[in-house]
């Protein structure tokens, strides 16, 4: 049995990237990287997203991660805080310390592909 099954498949999931994007978007630092997005699209891409993440079928379609970000001049502590806010997220809907911290340690690799060096235009 997977991650997904064990939280409660699909429910779960959209239960959490709803609690995600609530966090969020209500963090001064962040909101601005949201504000002009179709909330309702990029919580979609989210939730196919975690589903693969955590075992689930994959339903993901669209840009890779690195085209996805390009160009949002993304930081280190940007993706640091987003990672944080999906952690309690995903502990929301019940999966333990243990699995967070998992599924936490696996977004790192991606981390390359998000954040915007800052020597990238220089």
């Amino acid at each position: 049995m997977s991650l997904y099954d064990d939280i409660g498949g699909a429910p779960a999931i959209r239960t959490a990237v709803t609690v995600f994007y609530h966090r969020v978007t209500a963090d001064e630092a962040l909101a601005p990287w949201f504000a002009a997005v179709d909330l309702d699209r990029l919580m979609a891409h989210q939730r196919a997203f975690l589903t693969v993440a955590l075992g689930g079928p994959d339903l993901f379609s669209g840009r890779s991660m690195s085209g996805a970000h390009a160009g949002l001049a993304i930081t280190d502590d940007a993706f640091d805080a987003v990672t944080e806010h999906l952690a309690y997220a995903l502990l929301d809907v019940g999966l333990a310390h243990t699995q967070v911290a998992e599924i936490v340690a696996g977004l790192q690799p991606l981390r390359a592909q998000v954040v915007e060096s800052a020597n990238a235009n220089a």
